[in-house]
């Protein structure tokens, strides 16, 4: 079925990320959607690259559906895999039931399935759509851990800002030069949306750690939450809990924390969305797991 079978007066879009007002448009459409700003992303130098945009435009350049396929490399039991993300699915109320966001997926599958991506995931609170096409779901976990024996830190360790354009830039090197938060399931390489989720919560606090590490927690003067470290090495939980000079009751650590020196305990994770995967690496995820909030897309 072609888009004008089904989309008269529309025309379909791919990789429009260099026009500016196409851009707008998918900001516009998320924003109107589920009231996010992902135009944030234009304060830390634009979208990521790697984005691969299917949208439909109306007459007036305004877009009225999108789905995006993007990069996201991950480590998945010590073997970096080739992995897409799936985001952005959206749908004008005034244009739904007419087969639009299912013709964009199967345009973004297709896309990436052509360039060898191995592996599928996504974030969503509407598993059943995505199973006929073959995702399933991954169950994950909180890890809490047991209160490590704590000692002189050795480690420098100062508040950042995302105002500060010096401090952005030593995440944003940190990010590129990380080593995987976990070797069981982690993302390799993925600044942009660790930078928009910090931007989204502002309760969500950067660390650096002698300027080699950057850790991103939160802390509600019980719990302390680990949501992810940016760093060429990982510090041990330890070394992290000096550093940071705050003695919680309870520390929930959100990703698999095989590099962390510590002893956990499990709990299932409930959240908004589920995780889902598919594609021929998807039988090598086992769990437990989690992928940190500081990767959700």
């Amino acid at each position: 079925m072609s888009e004008l079978e089904h989309a008269p007066g529309l025309t379909l879009r791919h990789d429009y990320f260099g026009d500016p007002a196409a851009w707008k448009g998918l900001v516009d459409l998320l924003q109107d959607t589920f009231s996010i700003d992902i135009g944030i992303q234009d304060r830390f130098g634009g979208p990521d690259p790697t984005s691969m945009p299917f949208g439909y435009f109306d007459g007036e350049g305004c877009c009225v559906a999108n789905f995006s396929a993007f990069s996201m490399p991950l480590l998945v039991n010590g073997r970096a895999v080739k992995a897409a993300g799936y985001q952005s699915g959206a749908v004008r109320p005034e244009w739904r039931g007419r087969g639009l966001y299912r013709d964009l997926m199967r345009r973004a599958f297709a896309r990436t399935a052509a360039e060898g991506y191995e592996l599928d995931i996504l974030l969503t609170d509407k598993p059943a759509l995505y199973e006929r096409y073959g995702f399933r779901i991954l169950p994950q976990h909180l890890f809490v851990a047991r209160m490590p024996k704590l000692q002189a830190s050795g480690s420098t360790a100062r508040q950042l800002s995302l105002e500060t354009p010096g401090d952005v830039r030593l995440i944003k090197t940190l990010l590129q030069s990380r080593q995987p938060v976990s070797s069981r399931f982690a993302v390799v390489g993925q600044m942009e949306m660790f930078l928009l989720n910090a931007c989204f919560n502002s309760a969500i606090r950067l660390t650096a750690l002698a300027e080699n590490a950057v850790v991103a927690w939160t802390f509600d003067g019980a719990t302390l939450w680990l949501l992810d470290i940016a760093g060429t090495a990982i510090p041990p939980l330890a070394t992290i809990l000096s550093a940071l000079d705050v003695e919680p009751d309870r520390i929930e650590i959100c990703f698999s924390p095989d590099r962390l020196d510590c002893e956990v305990s499990l709990e299932p994770y409930e959240g908004y969305t589920v995780l889902m995967a598919r594609g021929k690496a998807a039988d090598e995820i086992a769990g437990p797991l989690m992928l940190s909030p500081m990767a959700e897309f």
